[in-house]
């Protein structure tokens, strides 16, 4: 644990040199500078306090008071410009600093103002989401804080504090070299710190770091992302996981035994059993399990149902029960009615559960859209394979462990055997930007994009009105997407109501109606082919994910 607080540290000391925090640099560097000799220390000590009692608890106590999950970052910009503000406006400090020089027991307000100042940029310090942060923030979500979790979210502000201290003190020599004009310096000062505020308003951040790039991956691939840390992250996650992966995906021989699986947990409604009654795998005892984890707008997940349904027809007389764990990848698939209209569709006759909350999905310690495993009679994983393909191996797993010797559960095998282009999000969330070509990406309000003349193999560019926010890119008026693909099939996650046409290479393809948020076919061909597809939108549809086949 105690290197693991270390990776913490310096994950903290990345965050704060990567370029999504350089809005907050000159908050840190004029709050530094108008101050005296402790208050680069007060900033800091604030900026570390408040990271780690809200990152780790903010969630919690905003949904228990009913508060919109934004609020203490709004309530933090404000602050923001009005300790702006107190160094444009000298009476306005006299008036904020009083209290808080009673607060501190200090004849000057120096160290109060300092410790809010820094207590507010706790608050909009969060953006850099590496390894590290990632992990405390979905333990946090799921309230899950413990001592090491709190241990960490400490070492990983108190590196970043480091750098930020640097920045402050930097901030203080600076000052006392013009002392001489400092009618002018606090002022100014101010001007500095309300147009960092301003610039974290309009979320200049997030353009920042696109515009420049990650220029700290290769540091977090060697620290925070290396596979000691990994491992260790893997443990504070898992911990309500009982299944471990890794003996899966090491293991070469069939039917290994992986120990009792985990029963479905926290499931938010059931499917396809009588009056909707919950299962369970005790429940189940006598029968050979398949626990499908999948989702409806997932190709590689609808391209293994025909071989489930085959699997499903061929043995469920001999004692197969399949149970499909459906876990959301958009929100759109958290949705109920959704999930219904998808399993009636698809031709789910089987058990389907929906894990809303990933409860299931952490217990079986899972990380992949499609994985199955298959369970005994006894109740104990046996086999475990992630993805599409080998079904012939999952069928004689199946006819083994129900004693069988004949089935006739053959279908196709449609899994891509060559290269295809990679699943393409098309959200700001999840979007590769490395394969994004065109005009500056532009995030949380419409902007009207120019398309890239040339769109390199796999690439994708917007043109007309976009809002990019979240996992999700809406159309406005004129919207466009120009994709460079290689495939056979081209499926895209649409929502909303609307109409998609899509053109390749300049001749009309296809029309799509979009009434649904769900998976569309946009192109099926026998053979791989190599194109450039030109689709337009009318306003209002949502645009998720390209997959490819």
């Amino acid at each position: 644990m105690v290197l693991l607080l270390g990776i913490g540290f310096v994950a903290g000391v990345i965050t704060a040199v990567s370029p999504c925090v350089l809005p907050v640099l000159p908050i840190v560097l004029a709050g530094g500078a108008a101050g005296g000799r402790r208050r680069p220390y007060a900033i800091v000590a604030g900026l570390v306090v408040s990271f780690t009692v809200f990152t780790l608890s903010a969630s919690a106590l905003l949904s228990t008071l009913g508060l919109p999950q934004d609020t203490l970052r709004d309530v933090a910009i404000a602050l923001l410009f009005v300790v702006a503000g107190t160094l444009l406006v000298p009476r306005l400090g006299m008036l904020v600093e009083a209290p808080l020089a009673r607060l501190s027991r200090r004849p000057s307000g120096d160290l109060g103002g300092g410790f809010l100042l820094g207590a507010s940029l706790g608050l909009v310090f969060v953006p850099c989401a590496g390894p590290v942060l990632a992990t405390v923030s979905v333990l946090a979500a799921e309230r899950r804080v413990g001592v090491q979790l709190v241990l960490l979210t400490l070492f990983y502000a108190a590196g970043a504090g480091l750098v930020l201290l640097l920045v402050a003190v930097g901030g203080q020599r600076v000052s006392r070299r013009l002392r001489a004009t400092r009618a002018w310096w606090r002022p100014a000062l101010g001007v500095v710190m309300a147009a960092a505020a301003l610039a974290i308003v309009f979320n200049v951040d997030q353009t920042l770091q696109t515009d420049l790039g990650s220029y700290t991956s290769a540091l977090q691939r060697h620290t925070e992302a290396s596979g000691y840390a990994t491992h260790h992250l893997n443990g504070l996650r898992g911990t309500t996981g009982s299944l471990r992966l890794q003996a899966a995906s090491a293991a070469k021989v069939r039917l290994h035994d992986y120990g009792a699986a985990p029963d479905f947990t926290g499931i938010a409604h059931w499917l396809n059993t009588p009056n909707d009654r919950p299962l369970s795998i005790g429940g189940l005892r006598g029968k050979v399990v398949l626990v499908d984890f999948w989702t409806y707008s997932c190709i590689n997940c609808l391209r293994t149902l025909p071989h489930l349904q085959a699997l499903y027809a061929a043995y469920h007389k001999d004692g197969l029960e399949i149970v499909g764990v459906h876990t959301p990848e958009f929100a759109f698939e958290h949705v109920l009615g959704n999930v219904e209209g998808a399993v009636h569709r698809l031709h789910v006759t089987w058990p389907v559960a929906l894990d809303n909350d990933y409860a299931t999905w952490n217990a079986y310690s899972n990380q992949y859209w499609p994985a199955d495993y298959l369970v005994d009679k006894r109740g104990d994983v046996r086999a475990v394979h992630f993805g599409e393909g080998d079904y012939a191996g999952t069928e004689q797993d199946v006819r083994t462990l129900l004693g069988v010797h004949a089935g006739a559960a053959a279908v196709p095998n449609t899994t891509p055997t060559e290269p295809t282009t990679p699943e393409t999000y098309l959200g700001p969330q999840r979007l590769d930007r490395t394969r994004y070509v065109g005009s500056r990406l532009v995030t949380g309000k419409p902007v009207l994009f120019t398309p890239a003349t040339v769109v390199p193999q796999n690439a994708i560019s917007y043109g007309g009105e976009w809002t990019l926010a979240g996992q999700i890119a809406t159309a406005g008026m004129g919207a466009q997407l120009v994709l460079h693909f290689h495939a056979k099939d081209v499926y895209i996650v649409l929502g909303g109501k609307g109409r998609v046409t899509a053109r390749n290479g300049g001749k009309p393809l296809a029309t799509i109606d979009v009434t649904a948020d769900r998976l569309y076919t946009v192109l099926s061909s026998r053979t791989t082919r190599d194109g450039v597809l030109r689709l337009g939108f009318t306003p209002g549809v949502r645009a998720y994910s390209f997959t490819f086949g």
